[in-house]
């Protein structure tokens, strides 16, 4: 009986999340190591990310670092609501004359799943 009570847990959360989805027309390394967004790499993905930002949603948190890297900027909000921030244009933390910047917003519902994907 422990046996197979043991196997069953262990096959539960073995198969517990989902898979990191594949974001095509898009170089995920150079995402990563563009922080902020001011080396310009990640501009030339807006596009693909724009397209493919349904893919990310229902993923964890700790799937969307995995996937994107971490954050740039992220904020906790009431009722345990989290919004993490990927510059896609160069910040105005990057020295940048624009004052506005493109960004990919991901907001987290009380759970830590990713709920809403905006690009502003």
């Amino acid at each position: 009986m422990f046996r197979w009570l043991s196997l069953s847990l262990l096959i539960l959360f073995s198969s517990c999340g989902k898979p990191l989805p594949e974001l095509t027309n898009m170089d995920l390394v150079s995402w990563r190591t563009d922080k902020d967004g001011c080396l310009g790499k990640r501009a030339s993905m807006e596009s693909a990310i724009s397209q493919q930002k349904d893919k990310l949603l229902a993923l964890d948190e700790t799937g969307i670092i995995e996937l994107l890297g971490k954050p740039d900027k992220n904020e906790l909000y009431t009722r345990n609501q989290k919004f993490y921030t990927y510059f896609i244009t160069p910040s105005p933390e990057c020295g940048s004359e624009f004052t506005t910047s493109s960004k990919l917003i991901i907001r987290f519902n009380a759970m830590g799943l990713a709920k809403e994907i905006t690009i502003e």
